[in-house]
């Protein structure tokens, strides 16, 4: 079921809706390249200091694991803000930065005790939520690359691929 459609909505709900994607892909694309274009950077350093769910990060720290985590967080954030930035792929792009971000939540949770000064709630979850706002709105549709894609042939033959889409 599908929330809002954008063919339906008013010229501030569309300019509110492009501008929130166009800022959030603007802040995973910076986030990603500062992370490709640092040879030194890793996410060692944030996953040795986690505090809730201390096996599972652990096991991304692990020598074998540990280029790939790295990797995929470089690559992903640069992919993920390209992405919402081109309007192409939003939905998926919006999940993955959902579960991103609650990656990036957990290790600095220090449950059951809230984070100062934001309490439990703080910028990782507000972004989350935004992500999913974008997942949910079609928010490629606006202004974004996916208009024309669901017009290709491929999305024809492949309704799952449209889906994807948004």
């Amino acid at each position: 079921m599908v929330l809002w459609y954008t063919d339906n909505m008013d010229a501030f709900s569309r300019i509110s809706l492009f501008f929130l994607r166009i800022a959030m892909g603007s802040f995973l694309l910076y986030a990603g390249l500062t992370k490709v274009l640092d040879p030194s950077w890793s996410a060692a350093v944030y996953l040795g200091g986690t505090k809730t769910f201390q096996s599972f990060y652990q096991l991304l720290l692990a020598p074998n694991v540990l280029p790939a985590v790295n990797f995929l967080n470089e690559w992903g954030m640069t992919l993920l803000g390209l992405s919402l930035i081109l309007g192409i792929f939003v939905r998926l792009s919006g999940i993955a930065g959902a579960l991103l971000m609650v990656l990036y939540y957990f290790p600095i949770l220090d449950f059951p005790y809230p984070n100062p000064p934001s309490d439990i709630v703080d910028e990782h979850i507000i972004y989350a939520l935004a992500f999913l706002v974008l997942a949910a709105s079609r928010a490629g549709r606006v202004w974004g690359l996916e208009n024309w894609c669901v017009g290709l042939p491929i999305c024809s033959r492949y309704p799952r691929f449209r889906s994807l889409l948004g």
